[in-house]
């Protein structure tokens, strides 16, 4: 069984009401179980092929789907675990 721990927490306003629809998302393309806790999810699966690096790409599609990529980014953080931090925006001079 692989169990991997997403992070989305750091999704701030607008963002937050997406939770659920992230976690039905995840449901669907991984076809395992995921318990969403207030942003922070577990997808649980014994499907093959579904690891931390396919977890990151859905994550990265789904950001893309709802137009937030360029706010927001995927980053992987302790073992079998990903994160969704927002984005530092650098003003040139």
């Amino acid at each position: 069984m692989v169990e991997v721990k997403v992070d989305a927490t750091k999704m701030k306003g607008e963002e937050k009401d997406m939770f659920p629809q992230l976690a039905a998302f995840l449901k669907d393309k991984t076809g395992g179980e995921v318990s969403n806790d207030g942003g922070k999810m577990t997808v649980m699966t014994e499907a093959v092929g579904v690891n931390k690096k396919y977890v990151k790409v859905l994550l990265k599609k789904f950001l893309h789907h709802k137009a937030l990529k360029d706010s927001y980014r995927v980053i992987g953080g302790e073992e079998d675990a990903l994160s969704i931090n927002k984005r530092k925006v650098f003003e040139e001079d």
